[in-house]
């Protein structure tokens, strides 16, 4: 299946990534961490693909794609406004992202994510599986700086 950007149920999946205002705001609003103008600004630009969902030429949701672009790549930033959930616009973005890394990223790839609350229902529809018991997914964010222990 390939993304058509034409309008469906009043809904338009637009290829390219949001304004950092709207990007910032659609984060919050669908209960993602915030990020500073300063790290939307540095980030958004350096995406590898990008999907913004329009109503009524207003952004409603996103995913993007980030990575170096032929070895690893994380699917990131999936979220629809509440109001627009429900909707199977979080299946649209997926299908919009998965088909351009299936048309794009070498087969050799390896696609990341991290699956919050019940998504992972949704993106095991897409082949994404578990990473446990053979790895586990971690993080850290630059405001937990810690101390390497010894």
């Amino acid at each position: 299946m390939t993304v058509n950007p034409l309008v469906e149920d009043g809904f338009e999946l637009r290829p390219g990534i949001p304004a950092v205002a709207d990007y910032q705001y659609l984060r919050t609003a669908c209960g993602l961490s915030a990020k500073s103008i300063e790290a939307a600004q540095l980030g958004l630009p350096n995406s590898w693909h990008g999907i913004t969902v329009l109503h009524g030429g207003v952004p409603v949701g996103m995913g993007r794609i980030v990575g170096d672009g032929g070895c690893f790549f994380q699917v990131v930033d999936i979220c629809v406004l509440p109001e627009h959930q429900g909707k199977a616009l979080g299946r649209r973005i997926m299908q919009a992202l998965t088909d351009e890394l299936d048309r794009r990223a070498p087969s050799s790839a390896y696609v990341s994510l991290i699956a919050d609350g019940d998504a992972h229902q949704l993106y095991r529809k897409f082949g994404f599986t578990d990473t446990a018991p053979a790895s586990i997914g971690m993080y850290r964010t630059l405001s937990e700086r810690a101390v390497p222990r010894a």
